[in-house]
């Protein structure tokens, strides 16, 4: 037995073209931005340097593991404890996730956990934590409000959002 018509199974011929111009503007303006002829997103950290934006305020923190799981934050040059959070909650789960990420970038260049993060309130209302051996800068904003106020909270008490 021999079926008469065979099914093919075939993309509309629309679609592919839209696939191909969607391909092409794509690489049309990844060429563009890197050869100069558009700018590229907005970089905060050069943004903030083209705008003179300052610190407001300014903490230096190690981040200490400690056997119950918590992970206890010091101020390096005064040595106070800011806070002790506990990885099972939300807060410290998102805490626990942007240093592992610092952390791994640490261990790849040979770095340990002693130097300190720089966690910096700007004037623009942006906070972000630099890592002071390898100069990564995390924004934290980008994470949402919630996520931004628990680095906010590590900065003078909790009193900045």
């Amino acid at each position: 037995m021999s079926h008469a018509h065979s099914h093919e199974n075939t993309v509309p011929k629309p679609a592919l073209v839209a696939a191909g111009l969607l391909v092409g503007a794509c690489l049309l303006m990844t060429s563009a931005v890197s050869l100069g002829f558009m700018d590229r997103q907005a970089v905060p950290t050069v943004a903030r340097a083209e705008a003179n934006v300052a610190p407001v305020t300014q903490r230096s923190l190690q981040f200490l593991d400690q056997e119950d799981g918590t992970v206890l934050i010091a101020d390096v040059s005064t040595g106070e404890t800011v806070q002790v959070i506990d990885m099972e909650t939300q807060s410290g789960g998102f805490v626990r996730g942007v240093l592992r990420g610092l952390a791994r970038e640490r261990r790849l260049n040979g770095i340990g956990s002693e130097p300190p993060f720089d966690l910096t309130l700007w004037e623009d209302g942006g906070i972000s934590l630099t890592d002071s051996a390898t100069g990564r800068i995390i924004e934290l904003g980008a994470f949402g409000p919630d996520n931004r106020a628990v680095f906010a909270a590590m900065l003078s008490g909790g009193n900045i959002t």
